[in-house]
């Protein structure tokens, strides 16, 4: 959520910057209204109990009595427009950074560097489908048959190229010597605390998964009724409220977390869209980084993320684009947004693979996570997410990036002691 003070003293900076989210303006209206009527509602239940006080100071009974219904009307009508109030406190999304480049849609997001040559082949390159039915790795016919479209099998050398990935991630991250390298990258002198490996759960409460300002949209959350809980679309969801109402010392700070888990979405608007192949399925694995910091390092921490992202994606050597998502394209709870797109020689374009979102404190304030300066003051600390490796986004760019004219594919150096081989195929 944002600053209460912002809404109630700049609305109109409000409303300005959420409309270049293409988001109605009149949301801000809406919740004002209702603070309006919650503060006067609040003051109202306040000045009664005052009477209310009086009244048994005097013994009048009578005035007691009625002054106790009063009070307790009042606080059933506090409590519906405080309820009222947060949700619509809720739908208001966060403002974008003054960096951020405004636009409608992904049409104006803007490319912010190109790294690498994508690869020439004396052959005309397959797509990810191609290669993996013909070696047997990848099978979404069976899957069709079993779970439906937009799901698949990884067999064989791709299943062992994905937990490849897992372990190199979780290896790179934990290691205190290449955090410190990327970090002096950012910024000499910049915090190289290494990341904690987790193994989150994939299903997350509704209350919860509010607080994140990640359920919406709600038609792309797999919902199970019985159990009124929802099955998360990546390990951020239920990593970010790991420190829930908690006070964090400021000197813990950095926190960052490394975790993988199975990630679920309905893709329910993206109808008709790359139905062709895994490139977008209901089910999928993912690598995916969180950090908490304090707010003077926040933006700073997003380019921290950042670079994990292009170290990765060096050391595989894969020609990717670093992408400054406009103000049309990039999530509510965002304050800026960068992507990295990879080039897929399969489909000769370059596609999305990554996303690193910063926050500011707009979920912190939702979970109330703060953490404790030395001096014993408490604010919200700023978070960042990340995607590290999103399963099968990474194995489709290195098949179609490393495959060979004899329909095989190359493993890539650093993941080749994991991989056991260095040829699939």
């Amino acid at each position: 959520m944002l600053d209460i003070r912002l809404l109630r003293e700049d609305a109109e900076k409000v409303k300005k910057a959420i409309a270049t989210k293409n988001a109605d303006p009149g949301l801000v209206d809406a919740f004002l209204s209702l603070d309006k009527d919650w503060r006067e509602a609040t003051t109202a239940v306040e000045a009664k109990r005052a009477e209310q006080k009086k009244a048994a100071t005097a013994r009048d009974v009578g005035a007691g009595k009625r002054l106790k219904e009063e009070v307790r009307s009042l606080e059933e009508k506090v409590a519906v427009l405080e309820k009222e109030r947060e949700i619509a406190w809720q739908r208001i999304p966060n403002l974008p950074s003054e960096d951020t480049p405004v636009g409608k849609d992904e049409d104006e997001n803007v490319v912010v560097k190109t790294v690498g040559e994508p690869a020439k082949f004396d052959f005309k390159p397959k797509d990810h489908m191609a290669i993996g039915t013909a070696l047997g790795i990848i099978d979404t016919e069976t899957a069709a048959k079993v779970s439906g479209a937009r799901f698949g099998y990884l067999k064989g050398d791709l299943a062992i190229l994905e937990y490849a990935l897992v372990q190199y991630a979780f290896k790179t991250l934990t290691d205190p010597a290449i955090v410190r390298e990327i970090a002096e990258s950012v910024k000499p002198g910049y915090s190289a605390r290494p990341f904690i490996p987790v193994v989150p759960p994939v299903m997350i409460r509704p209350d919860v998964y509010q607080k994140m300002a990640r359920l919406e949209p709600k038609e792309e959350r797999y919902y199970i009724p019985a159990d009124d809980i929802y099955l998360i679309g990546s390990a951020e969801h239920t990593m970010g409220p790991m420190h829930m109402d908690q006070v964090i010392p400021a000197g813990q700070l950095p926190l960052r977390y490394v975790g993988f888990s199975v990630s679920f979405r309905r893709e329910a608007g993206a109808a008709g869209k790359d139905t062709h192949g895994i490139l977008r399925v209901h089910q999928f694995d993912k690598v995916e980084m969180e950090s908490f910091t304090a707010p003077e390092d926040g933006r700073l921490e997003q380019d921290f993320m950042v670079a994990v992202q292009e170290y990765f994606w060096k050391a595989l050597e894969l020609p990717y684009q670093l992408v400054a998502i406009c103000t049309g394209d990039m999530g509510g709870p965002d304050v800026r947004q960068v992507d990295i797109n990879t080039w897929l020689p399969g489909q000769d374009k370059y596609r999305e693979t990554h996303t690193a979102d910063y926050m500011g404190d707009y979920q912190a304030r939702r979970l109330n996570t703060k953490l404790r300066r030395a001096d014993g003051s408490t604010e919200f600390v700023h978070m960042n997410d990340a995607t590290c490796f999103a399963m099968s986004r990474t194995p489709i760019a290195i098949l179609e990036n490393y495959q060979t004219a004899d329909g095989k594919v190359r493993v890539p150096k650093v993941l080749q002691s994991y991989v056991g081989k260095e040829i699939i195929g």
